[in-house]
């Protein structure tokens, strides 16, 4: 999966799980249990989700695309 600035969070948590522990590197807390983080994350894609938590969009793709590809290699 390649992860741009209009990939939807859900699209990832699908395809590699969750990575809330790479989220929290920002200081974006958890919400709630998995299930609850993939309803809300439905609606916000990677660029909205970098706003919201006041994260520059470049280095929140940096270190997601690191996140997955560590999970992937798992």
């Amino acid at each position: 999966m390649d992860i741009t600035k209009d990939t939807r969070v859900s699209a990832i948590l699908e395809e590699y799980g969750d990575i809330a522990d790479v989220m929290e590197v920002f200081g974006i807390k958890r919400v709630g249990r998995y299930s609850l983080r993939m309803l809300a994350a439905k609606a916000v894609t990677v660029e909205w989700a970098a706003r919201i938590h006041r994260v520059p969009l470049d280095q929140f793709l940096q270190i997601l695309k690191q996140a997955v590809a560590k999970r992937s290699k798992s």
